[in-house]
């Protein structure tokens, strides 16, 4: 079952009440632009959430856990219960990052116990925009009575302690979702030091789409990971842990079961001074 809808699938369900669309939209280097992007315009009934307010966690402590640390699973859990997420509701999401943002809600939901099926809006809001469809201003009322009951899935989330023991293990492959330059070390334009994880190699994570912005088929993204072993353990970063969750769901379609991700990523690696640093290709 595909996991990315049309802006005419949903166009076509708006008034149907059985399923939550939430807006990601978030610019990296603009933290309030998403938010002000929202407020002018948005697909209607969508609810908003935010990559640095909602879908990360305060940085308390410089260097520890990344730059966009995963949010404290009670007060995740509490976030979407008031805009009508449980642990079987529908959701589809979407942003205009490539749905970098919306997978990154989805690996969320997933990894405190969501059942439901979570959709990610192909061509994300200027899509829909394009299509000629309508938009709004207003701002869905907060729900009350749903109840969402955490049930972590640990085995999909991995620390940099354990990647560290990972180093050079037989049956484990790491895989870096940045651009290549950045994993090649040639340019590192946020984080503390350049290059990537020893033994790590480079799949960047837009390459799991189409030059239209649609994205690749299960074939299509088996392609990408040929010659890996789907028998092996696959461990996925990017520099904070966002990028690399398009490319967690991309080896699922591809057929990859043993999938996890390190959150804290390049950000969280590169700030410990004693972590072993890689350049080039490998």
């Amino acid at each position: 079952m595909s996991h990315f809808k049309t802006a005419q699938w949903l166009r076509e369900r708006l008034n149907d009440k059985e399923f939550v669309i939430v807006d990601t939209r978030y610019v990296l280097n603009d933290s309030e632009a998403g938010v002000k992007a929202y407020a002018e315009s948005h697909i209607p009934g969508a609810y908003y959430l935010s990559l640095s307010e909602h879908l990360s966690s305060p940085k308390h402590i410089e260097g520890i856990g990344g730059r966009h640390p995963l949010p404290v699973p009670t007060d995740f859990a509490a976030i979407i219960q008031r805009i009508g997420i449980g642990n079987k509701t529908t959701v589809i999401s979407y942003d205009d990052q490539g749905g970098a943002m919306s997978s990154r809600l989805r690996w969320l939901l997933q990894w405190l116990g969501h059942d439901g099926e979570v959709y990610i809006l192909e061509g994300g809001f200027k899509g829909w925009v394009e299509a000629g469809y309508e938009v709004s201003a207003e701002v869905p009322e907060l729900v009350q009575g749903v109840q969402f009951d955490i049930k972590m899935r640990s085995e999909m989330l991995v620390s940099q302690r354990y990647v560290k023991s990972k180093l050079g293990a037989s049956g484990t492959v790491i895989i870096d979702s940045r651009e290549g330059a950045r994993y090649r070390g040639e340019v590192e334009p946020i984080d503390r030091a350049a290059g990537h994880v020893p033994g790590a190699i480079n799949r960047f994570w837009a390459e799991g789409q189409r030059s239209d912005g649609t994205w690749k088929s299960p074939d299509e993204q088996a392609e990408r990971f040929a010659g890996l072993n789907k028998d092996d353990e696959i461990i996925v970063y990017c520099g904070s842990g966002v990028t690399a969750t398009p490319n967690v769901f991309a080896l699922k379609d591809a057929g990859f079961r043993n999938v996890k991700l390190y959150a804290g990523s390049w950000s969280d690696w590169s700030s410990n001074s004693e972590n072993p640093v890689a350049t080039g290709d490998e």
